[in-house]
């Protein structure tokens, strides 16, 4: 029987876009304010040369940043994480009562550890598991021979050359910080 452990904490990690500039503004202060100081940030990605599937509700020219955060987080609380993620999409859009934008904003989180990338999804399918309150997780990359590698179901975007190097950058993060906690703990 193997034993039982607690998980390592993982780097929590945010997948914004949206097609107005406001709305990163928005979402960063919530964010900041729920999770704590945001450590590593992308360069904005154009998310339409991706795919046009949230054109006719978000707009055609989709910005997207990826964020990290500086505190870590327990892998469990990624459902609770989703569902408040969820609400600032509500929220943002009951304040903006956009007439032609009809989801001003999408926020999808995940988190990070040395060998996956997790994200966080309402929807079900094949390769999705089931956490709780609604929630799945999706493995979308390994961290395998120094490299990300994609799965067959991974999004083209995160398998572009300029979001994997931003994600290694999370992972040297990661792996820095936790080599650090160690530390900390070994010389107490």
């Amino acid at each position: 029987m193997g034993q039982i452990r607690q998980p390592f904490p993982v780097l929590l990690f945010m997948a914004v876009f949206s097609s107005l500039d406001t709305a990163f503004t928005w979402a960063r202060q919530r964010a900041e304010q729920y999770f704590g100081t945001i450590i590593l940030e992308s360069d904005t990605f154009p998310f339409e040369t991706f795919t046009d599937y949230y054109a006719p509700t978000m707009g055609a020219i989709l910005p997207k940043r990826l964020w990290a955060f500086q505190n870590l987080i327990d892998p469990a609380e990624l459902p609770k994480i989703k569902l408040q993620t969820n609400n600032w999409e509500s929220e943002y859009q009951k304040i903006l009562k956009h007439k032609t934008i009809e989801r001003p904003l999408n926020l999808d989180p995940g988190y990070l550890d040395l060998g996956k990338l997790i994200l966080a999804s309402t929807k079900d399918h094949a390769h999705r598991i089931y956490l709780s309150d609604g929630i799945f997780a999706e493995t979308t990359l390994l961290f395998v021979q120094k490299k990300w590698k994609a799965l067959p179901w991974s999004y083209p975007d995160y398998q572009s050359e300029d979001y994997q190097r931003f994600l290694s950058c999370c992972r040297d993060y990661l792996k820095s910080k936790r080599n650090n906690e160690k530390n900390i703990i070994e010389n107490k």
